[in-house]
Parts: structure tokens; sequence; C-alpha cells
């Protein structure tokens, strides 16, 4: 009988490992939605891996940089092996928690919508390697066995259409060329398979008839998912897993790094990197009193913004660790959009770490600036890569003046400094301004009221480094330049004729310095076209107060605030925002979905209303002699429950009421985004003060009074 046993065996198929995975290359690759709700990474940089939350999973994970995306997404399928499977994206209630006293670590806890189930998932990151360890507490509701299966799709490399995966042993990796990952648990994964996405990965499988039966052990070149079967059932005894999600030049370095993290243990890991966080905080100052209410929101903030830093390459100071709208179609390789360095968003970066005690990332963020960005004409890119290199190409004049004002305040006025940058830097604005190819909003050049302020300001403080450098010659270019800019701005910029107020008003921008003419462009962004420029203002010519280049009470801001109020404010229940500007196509469609051309001619979006306004109003407000507890109030309530701030929230598009899109609350636009963190911690620092503590004393008592 053994014999005929043995060989019935061997009659039988061959078992699906033997074959290739179908489906090759699998579909397209994308990435997941911007608004996250955690993010967080170790202190040290010997941990050179960041990762991201959102909708109840593990969403993009970053190695070896801060501009690399290299996971999609790791999240759980639950079934009971007869009846059902189901993800937890899809199928359970998501909460998402900041531990106390453990700097960026979260918790997620997703219920199923049915009562059968509960997985709880702790996040943080090995301080000594470069690992993601996930604890996972899984329990039945029911009294009921449930199996519990790992599904985890790796996008090296910033692509996840050439990744190559296979199980070996009780792990599963993954490469791209020089980047591997490696998933490893404790107890020990069971059987293992990698197919591609929509056509031979573990959900297809799952989903057909609620049990891993494919085990394919290698699918090369493409969009590849990975599937692991854990050892919990959700009853006693058989609950807990820890997941290592590992990272390394190959597949060998990055499955030791998963090893060692497990044998560490989850609780030494986590307590390891909760102690960093608390030694980081411990060397700022203490938190002003106006974020008496806040007090978790600020350390969250100031702890983000830290966590903005790639580590590889100090005082690179992404925007944003997210892929918002068309952007999650499909990211630049080398990375693009938010994962790049603007001149601009690390300077705002760089005041929000001063004013918190952190000069030494201030430090940073300007030597980066001046040795790794800026070019050999004194310009700087319009942003860059963290290694610095150019990305997009134009020129903004604000990014080029704005390092200028940060060298003053941070007292950088050694020789070295002014003849090889802040000389430079000046010179390029005397000779290209005041006109900027580009403004603030990067889809228009012209006659900008905050270009023109960042320029004056950055001349004038350059002024007096050249000054103090003995180049008196140099000094009276400077302020001559910044004076005659000052005298000439409202001429420009300022209106007398435009539909909004029979008073002067300030636009947005002017494409030809002549305010009352009726010049059309296109808004850009999904914004309409032929607009005359008198019908488009922004809140952003409060630069000009903020900079110290106009007072607070000059005739034509104080005509300007209605109008912009008027226009672009917007009232929730979190408190007041505002759009950029008049007719921003910057955002979601009306009905709510992501930015994406699916017809170029019915494509239509709506820029939202934008966080910093608030804070830039704050600090306006301080100047005028008022209070601007409201403004930080709001900036606050802009928060999520992960306490990550975003760029833009929901006004009245879509109405108030539709379901899943509150007033007042963040859309899906790059959450976290570092400006409005640092927004945030500069405006409670302000209040504290009674100023704005950023605002170039220089730049004011010349032009506003000190």
């Amino acid at each position: 009988m053994r014999r005929l046993f043995i060989l019935a065996l061997l009659l039988l198929p061959a078992a699906p490992a033997a074959a290739a995975p179908p489906g090759a290359p699998g579909a397209a690759a994308d990435w997941t939605p911007a608004d996250k709700d955690g993010y967080g990474t170790a202190t040290t940089r010997q941990s050179n891996v960041w990762f991201t939350l959102e909708n109840g999973e593990l969403t993009e994970v970053y190695h070896p940089d801060l501009g690399t995306p290299s996971v999609r997404d790791l999240q759980f399928v639950v079934s009971d092996g007869r009846t059902f499977a189901a993800r937890e994206t899809d199928s359970t209630r998501h909460r998402v928690e900041l531990l106390d006293g453990s700097g960026l670590a979260y918790r997620q806890v997703n219920t199923d919508r049915r009562g059968r189930y509960r997985i709880v998932k702790t996040y943080v990151t090995d301080p000594e390697r470069d690992v993601v360890l996930v604890d996972v507490r899984f329990r039945s509701l029911t009294g009921r066995p449930y199996k519990l299966y790992a599904l985890y799709d790796p996008s090296l490399s910033n692509d996840g259409m050439d990744d190559t995966g296979a199980s070996r042993g009780r792990l599963l990796v993954a490469s791209d060329g020089g980047t591997a990952s490696a998933l490893a648990a404790t107890p020990r994964l069971g059987r293992t398979s990698s197919g591609y996405l929509g056509a031979s990965d573990g959900w297809q499988d799952l989903r057909s008839d609620f049990r891993m039966d494919w085990r394919y052990r290698s699918a090369p070149t493409g969009n590849v998912v990975q599937t692991a079967a854990t050892r919990v059932d959700g009853l006693r005894g058989r609950r807990h897993l820890t997941l290592a999600l590992g990272f390394g030049r190959d597949r060998a370095t990055a499955a030791d790094a998963a090893r060692a993290s497990l044998r560490a243990g989850f609780d030494r890991v986590a307590r390891g990197y909760a102690r960093g966080w608390r030694s980081y905080l411990g060397s700022l100052k203490a938190p002003p009193r106006s974020v008496a209410g806040h007090r978790r929101l600020y350390d969250v903030s100031v702890m983000t913004l830290a966590a903005h830093e790639d580590k590889v390459n100090r005082g690179a100071y992404i925007a944003s660790p997210t892929m918002p709208w068309v952007w999650g179609q499909g990211l630049e390789n080398p990375s693009g959009a938010y994962h790049l360095v603007w001149s601009r968003d690390l300077y705002q970066i760089a005041t929000a770490l001063v004013a918190a005690g952190d000069r030494a990332g201030a430090e940073r963020a300007l030597t980066y600036l001046f040795n790794r960005q800026q070019k050999a004409d004194g310009s700087f890119p319009q942003n860059s890569l963290v290694d610095g290199t150019e990305h997009w190409t134009n020129t903004q004049l604000d990014e080029v003046a704005l390092p200028i004002v940060l060298a003053s305040q941070l007292g950088r006025e050694d020789g070295v400094t002014y003849q090889d940058h802040v000389k430079k830097a000046a010179d390029y604005i005397v000779a290209s301004g005041p006109v900027t190819p580009q403004e603030r909003w990067e889809n228009q050049g012209g006659y900008s009221p905050a270009t023109i302020a960042a320029e004056i300001a950055g001349l004038v403080c350059a002024a007096d480094i050249a000054r103090r450098n003995g180049d008196a010659a140099s000094a009276e270019t400077y302020e001559r330049t910044a004076d005659d800019w000052q005298s000439r701005v409202d001429g420009w910029t300022v209106t007398t004729n435009g539909p909004y107020s029979s008073s002067p008003y300030y636009l947005r921008i002017t494409k030809d310095g002549q305010p009352d003419a009726g010049t059309t462009y296109s808004i850009g962004d999904g914004g309409p076209s032929a607009i005359d420029q008198r019908r488009v203002v922004d809140p952003s010519y409060l630069e000009l107060v903020r900079l110290g280049v106009k007072r607070f009470d000059h005739p034509a801001v104080l005509s300007t605030v209605p109008v912009v109020d008027s226009q672009l404010g917007a009232d929730t229940p979190n408190g007041r925002f505002w759009h950029r500007y008049n007719f921003d196509g910057y955002g979601e469609e009306p009905d709510g979905d992501p930015w994406h051309v699916s017809d170029p001619d019915t494509f239509q979006t709506i820029g939202r209303i934008w966080p910093i306004f608030a804070g830039e109003r704050g600090e306006y407000e301080l100047l005028a002699g008022r209070s601007a507890t409201a403004e930080l109030n709001a900036l606050a309530g802009a928060a999520n429950d992960g306490y990550m701030i975003p760029e833009q929230v929901w006004d009245e598009n879509p109405p108030s009421g539709t379901p899943g899109f509150p007033r007042g609350e963040g859309t899906f636009s790059a959450t976290p985004l570092a400006w409005s963190h640092a927004q945030f911690v500069r405006l409670a620092w302000s209040i504290q003060a009674g100023r704005p503590v950023e605002q170039p004393r220089l730049v004011a008592c010349r032009y506003a009074g000190c």
C-alpha cells in the first residue's frame, strides 16, 4: 500500500509552486492616496527608512533616501477558509492612534464591519537598521478561528513595474537593481507566494475560494505582489505576530536586517525609537504658552519637520512624503513632485526649526541650499532631488532671495558665505528682477507682490552682509535697488479699476506691470484660460507686510484685506481658511474625485482652501496689534486624527454635508505638508513673541518701522 501511495503522489500534476505565475507583468502600478494619517522614522542616521500610514494599512515606505518610495502597501487578508476572505482596507473601520511618549510611533486599530475580528498594528522603525517593525495583535470577536495573510506590494526604487519577487525559506524577498526588501515574521511565516497584480497575486487566490492555494516561488520583472500565511488565528495563544520589513542593497542584506530586528524584539526596538524622539524633543526650547491647548500637535509638528530631512543628504528637507492626485498615477523617476526640495519650502521649515530651538537643523538646511542647490550663476533651481541635482528647471526669484534672508537670520556673514553664495544670489536678483519667471505658486510669471517682497528683503539682508565684509559698493547697489522696487511695487501690482472694490487692491500678479490693464492669462493647473488679471487676487500680498516691506496699515494693504476675505475666504467648523487665488484649479474634481486627466475635454478641478494662509494671516494680525489665537486654532483644527496637517481642506465644493467631505478637514492633498506644520510652529512662537518671529528686522526697520 505504501508503494502505491508513493506512486500516486508521483503521478499528480506539478505543484503550482514549480510554475511561473501567469499574467506578467501585472496591472499598472500606482501609488496610494496622499492623505496620510501617520508618518514616522527613527532619529538615527543608521535607519534610512521612513513609513507612511493611510486607510488602515502601511502605505509608502521610503528607502534608501527620502526621495525614493520603495513600497506601495502592506496589509492583511482575513479568511475563515470557507465562506469569506476580506482585505482589511475594504472590510474594517479604521482608527489611528499616536502612542503617548513614543515619538512618531503610531497604532492602527481595524475592526471588522461585521464584528468578526479586530487587528491592532503598531509601527516603529529600528534605530539601528533599515527595518520597519510592526507589532500585530489579531483577535477573533466570534470565538471562531480565522486565517491571517500578509499581502505585500513592493515598489522598489520608485518603480512598481520591474520588481522581482521570490520565496526564500520562511520569508519573502524582492529586488530591483541595487535595492531589495525582505518580509519576515515571528512566529515564522507559513506558505508564501509571489505573483503579479490583478492576475496571480495572493488576493486573487484568496478571493476565489477563501484559501491560499497558489505557491509561486518566483515572479520576475513586473508589478509583483507577495503573499504569506501567518501562524495566528485570532484565538487565545495565537493572537500575536511581529512583522519585519527589511531593506538593503541586495536580498541577503535586507533579510539579515529583518532577522536582526526580529531577534532584538519589538519592545526593545520600540524603546530605542521612543528614546530617540524624547531626546530630540528634550533638546528643543520648552513649547510656547500659546500651544497649551495643542501641546500634542505642537510636539508632532516639530518631530514631523525633523522627519522630513533626508538622512543621506543632510539638510535636504522634502515638501511631503506623499503623491497627491496626478502624482499618484505615476511618479517621476528619479522621484519628482513632493519628494523634491524647494528653496521656498526649506525656508519655511528652517525658520520654524529656529523658532522651536533646532538651530542645527536650520543650519544644515542653509548649508544644503548653498553647497548642494545653488547654481554657478547664483540662482537656485525651481527644485532639486534630495542629492541637490536640479530637477524642474524654471526659476522663481523668491527662491533665490529667501536663502539670503535665512543666512542673515542665522548670522552666516563670513567671507566665504558672502562671496560664494550671498553676493552671487543678490547680483542675480539685481540683474533679473523684479519680474520673475515663476511666482510662489509655480504656474505664472510677471510682477508678483509676494515675490517682489522676498526680493527686496533678500537685497536688504545682502546689503548688510556685504558691508560686514567690506563691500560697500555692492551694499549700496543692493539697497538702491531694493528702495526703488519698494517704491514701485504698488504701481506694478495694485489696480485702481478692478471689479472687486472701488479702492485700490493688490493683484496676484500682473503680466505687464500695468495693473489697470485688462491683460489676460491662463490660470493653469486645471483652471480656466483668458482671465483678466484684475479678477485674480491672492493672500500672498501679505508677504509685503510679513517680510517688513510695507506697514500693516499701508492703504493698499488695508483695502486688499476685505477683497481677499470676500473673494477667497471660507469659514468652516475648524476656522477660517483661504484659497490661493481666484479660479484656482489645483485640487480635486468637483465631485471630490482625484485630480487626473481622464478626459481632457471635460477635465475640471477646483483648488480648495489652504491651512497655511491661516498662519500667514495670523502673523499679519499680530503686526496689526491683534490676537492670532483664532488662526492658530484653525491650523490645529485642520489636523487629522494622526496629528498630520494637510495642504488643503474641504470648503463648499463638494457641498457641505456630502459624506466623506467635512468642511475644514483635509482633502486628498499632501498630508503631512511640511509647510503647514512649519506655519503652525512658527505662528505659535509668533504669538508668544507678539510679532512674526521670522520677520527680518533689518527690512522692517528700513521700511515699516521697528
